[in-house]
C-alpha cells in the first residue's frame, strides 16, 4: 500500500511525550515477557551479539570473585566490563548495537526530561527493557490516559503521536492488542485511539501495522465491555478522515461486526457510539465532495479515495436502516439526538425502508407528541431556542420526507 501524500509536518510536546515515551519502554518489557518470541527486540548484529555475551561470561567465570572491582556508575551510560560489580541503585542495559552491558544512575525526573527533548533532535530512544515491572507498566499507562485526557490542544496530541511513532513504539501498541491480559488489551486501545486522532501519518503506520484487523477482531469476540468500549474509541479515531482505511474497513467486513456488536443485550452504550460514527462517515464523505464542487477541482486525490467508499450501499444492504430507526426506542435524549441525525443522514439511501416500517412511524409519532411537550415548557421558561426544540424539529422534518 501506497501511503498518501503530502502530509502535515509535526511538532512535539514535553507533557505527552514523556508519558507516551515511559508507556512504550514499560509496555516493550511486560509484552516481551508475556510472549519473548512475538515482542523480542531483533538487532542486525545479532549473531556477534550473542557471541559477545559468551565470551564475556565466560570471563566473568574465571575472575577470582575477592578482587572484584566495583563499578561507580554516573548520569551517563557507560561500559560495564568483566568482573564490575554494579551498585544497588543503579539502571542498567544491554546496548542492542554493540552487545555491551551499560550502566548509569538512576534518572531523576528532570534528567528524563532532558533526554527526551534530546530525542526531538533526531535522537533514537534506546528502550530499557530491564528496568520496568508490571506495575511501572500500569502507573505509565495511567499517566499517559490522565495526560490525553487534559483538554490539550489538537497539535498536542499529535505531538504526542508522533512521539510514539518516532522511535517504532506504535507497532509495540498494535501488537499489545494481542494480549490475553485484558487490561494491556484495553490501554493499547485507548493509546492507539489517541494517537489515531487528527494525524493522517500514524493512521497509515497503523493501517500498514495491522491495525484494524486487530480492533475487528477483538470487536467479533467475547471480550469484557470496557475493552470493546476502547477498541471502538480506536477504530472511530483510525476511520475518519481517513478514506483508504474505510475502503479497507468495508472489504473486512466491518459493518457486519458493527451489526452484531449493535444487536447484542446490553451494548446500548456501544450502539449510540456506533451510529454516531456511520453518521460521521456518510457526512464526512458528502463534505468532500461538496468542497470539490465549490472549488470546482476536477480530480483531487482524496476525493478520488471517498469515491471508493461505497458506505451507503453497503449499509442499505446490511439493513443498517431498520436497525437505526429502532434505536429510537432507546429512552436517553441526547442517544435520540444522534439517532435522528443519523436517520437524516441516511434519509436518501433509506426513505422507502423507512416509509416501509410501521414501527418507525409509530415512533416518530409518539416522540413528536412529547418533544412538542417539552419544547412548550422551555418556551414558558423564556428558552426561544431551546434543545427540545430543535429535536422537535428534526422529527416534524422526517415526518414531512416521509408522507
Amino acid at each position: 500500500m501506497m501511503a498518501p501524500q503530502g502530509l502535515p509536518p509535526y511538532r512535539m510536546a514535553p507533557l505527552g511525550m514523556l508519558c507516551g515515551l515511559l508507556f512504550a519502554s514499560c509496555f516493550i518489557f511486560c509484552l516481551s515477557h508475556q510472549n519473548p518470541n512475538k515482542f523480542a527486540l531483533t538487532n542486525p548484529e545479532k549473531s556477534s551479539m550473542k557471541e559477545s555475551e559468551r565470551k564475556e561470561a565466560k570471563a566473568e567465570e574465571d575472575l577470582d570473585p575477592e578482587i572484584l572491582e566495583v563499578f561507580h556508575p554516573t548520569e551517563e551510560w557507560q561500559a560495564l566490563r568483566p568482573g564490575q560489580a554494579v551498585p544497588a541503585g543503579s539502571h542498567v542495559r544491554l546496548n542492542l548495537q554493540t552487545g555491551a552491558r551499560e550502566v548509569k544512575l538512576q534518572y531523576e525526573e528532570d534528567k528524563f526530561r532532558n533526554n527526551l527533548k534530546g530525542s526531538k533532535k533526531g535522537k533514537r530512544l534506546d528502550i530499557n527493557t530491564n528496568t520496568y515491572t508490571s506495575q511501572d507498566l500500569k502507573s505509565a499507562l495511567a499517566k499517559f490516559k490522565e495526560g490525553e485526557e487534559m483538554k490539550n490542544s489538537k497539535e498536542d496530541k499529535m505531538d504526542n503521536a508522533q512521539d510514539l511513532l518516532s522511535f517504532g513504539g506504535l507497532q509495540v501498541v498494535i501488537n499489545g492488542l494481542n494480549s490475553t491480559e485484558p487490561m494491556v488489551k484495553e490501554y493499547a486501545a485507548f493509546v492507539l485511539g489517541a494517537a489515531f486522532s487528527s494525524n493522517p501519518k500514524v493512521q497509515v503506520e497503523a493501517i500498514e501495522g495491522g491495525a484494524l484487523q486487530k480492533l475487528l477482531v477483538i470487536l467479533a469476540t467475547e471480550q469484557p465491555l470496557t475493552a470493546k468500549k476502547k477498541v471502538l474509541f480506536a477504530l472511530c479515531s483510525l476511520l475518519r478522515h481517513f478514506p483508504y482505511a474505510q475502503q479497507q474497513f468495508l472489504k473486512l467486513g466491518g459493518l457486519q461486526v458493527l451489526r452484531s456488536l449493535v444487536q447484542e443485550k446490553s451494548t446500548e452504550v456501544l450502539a449510540v457510539r456506533i451510529i454516531t460514527l456511520l453518521y460521521d462517515l456518510v457526512t464526512e464523505k458528502m463534505f468532500a465532495e461538496e468542497e470539490a464542487e465549490l472549488t470546482q477541482d476536477s480530480s483531487p486525490e482524496k476525493l478520488q479515495q471517498y469515491r471508493q467508499v461505497h458506505l451507503l450501499p453497503g449499509l442499505r444492504e446490511q439493513g443498517w436502516c431498520e436497525i437505526t430507526a429502532h434505536l429510537l426506542a432507546l429512552p436517553e435524549h441526547d442517544a435520540r439526538e444522534k439517532v435522528l441525525q443519523t436517520l437524516g443522514a441516511l434519509l436518501a439511501t433509506c426513505r422507502d425502508r423507512y416509509r416501509q416500517d410501521p414501527q418507525l412511524n409509530r415512533m416518530l409519532g409518539s416522540l413528536q407528541d412529547e418533544y412538542q411537550a417539552l419544547a412548550t415548557l422551555e418556551l414558558q421558561e423564556g428558552e426561544d431556542d431551546g434543545y427540545f426544540r430543535e429535536l422537535l424539529a428534526s422529527i416534524n422534518s422526517l415526518l414531512k420526507e416521509l408522507r
